[in-house]
């Protein structure tokens, strides 16, 4: 294969443009991959820095362990390795391609994750007013369905499910200096709209899926005040945002609570399926064929 960069490039830089003589189409197979892969996989992702270190790593992995990377690389090394299951042919070739072939190809499916991204934060930024509003009542003052400049903290509703769990709103000194810029919201400082009472068990959540089907971000970017969605943004700090939430639904302690979620969801989703009516009957033949397989595993 060509010679690839020796250093590892990090999924938050900014990666060098490669100018491309021809016109891409966006009917092209990675390009239409990269919309499904960027709103079903992982939403946030520098794809020609995940291409590149991928490759990078599994030559790495020749000779070491992935336990022996860090949790950041870990991860990016599972998100690397579900695009390249997800379309048949890929590690082929890339893995016979020079640098600058390894980086068009992340270019091409990284046009796609944008494209779909773009197009779902345009229909949720006059959608989510609808959900937002008070029952049988207005918005007051009113928001601009095609404007945003008027919504994040510079507005009482949005500032309200906007503001940081662990804050105040009704603080006027709070309040200030959010919409000043005095006071940063960090990634990993979720807004009240995620109820304590259920993390993610959210009909307004539920809305935005069946509306585009995409990621909570989208959704707390849609009430923010600000115009283009960008993953290195620092006032509403995306990347953190996500990674913080896939934080607590990959963390193994969290299981059980996480099957709880996945089982709400479906239930809200799909709520025609058998599957996501009723837990499994206790004494049925399934349950018994659960519970001894769970007996099997602990007596290994």
């Amino acid at each position: 294969m060509g010679t690839l960069p020796p250093l590892r490039m990090p999924l938050s830089c900014s990666c060098q443009r490669i100018r491309i003589p021809e016109k891409v189409s966006s009917s092209d197979p990675l390009v239409s991959h990269g919309r499904h892969f960027g709103r079903t996989v992982f939403a946030l992702c520098n794809y020609p820095a995940l291409l590149t270190n991928g490759i990078l790593r599994l030559e790495q992995m020749e000779n070491t362990s992935l336990e022996d990377f860090s949790a950041e690389e870990r991860r990016e090394h599972c998100v690397f390795e579900q695009l390249l299951d997800s379309y048949p042919g890929l590690l082929e070739q890339l893995t016979n391609s020079s640098e600058e072939e390894i980086l068009h190809v992340g270019e091409l499916i990284g046009k796609g994750a944008a494209g779909a991204r773009g197009d779902n934060t345009k229909t949720l930024k006059s959608a989510v007013l609808d959900w937002i509003a008070p029952k049988g009542e207005a918005i007051q003052p009113p928001l601009h369905r095609n404007s945003k400049i008027d919504r994040g903290f510079n507005h009482e509703l949005t500032g309200s499910l906007l503001c940081p769990a662990g804050l105040d709103w009704n603080n006027s000194q709070t309040k200030e200096h959010l919409r000043s810029g005095e006071l940063l919201v960090c990634g990993d400082q979720w807004p009240v709209f995620y109820p304590w009472c259920g993390l993610l068990w959210s009909c307004f959540l539920v809305c935005a899926y069946k509306h585009i089907f995409t990621s909570p971000s989208s959704v707390r970017f849609a009430l923010t005040s600000s115009s283009v969605f960008s993953r290195t943004d620092t006032m509403t700090d995306l990347e953190t945002f996500d990674h913080s939430l896939l934080d607590l639904l990959e963390d193994p302690d969290e299981l059980k609570e996480v099957d709880e979620l996945l089982m709400w969801w479906n239930r809200q989703v799909f709520p025609a399926s058998s599957a996501a009516k009723r837990n499994v009957t206790a004494n049925s033949a399934l349950s018994k064929i659960q519970q001894k397989s769970l007996v099997q595993v602990s007596s290994l």
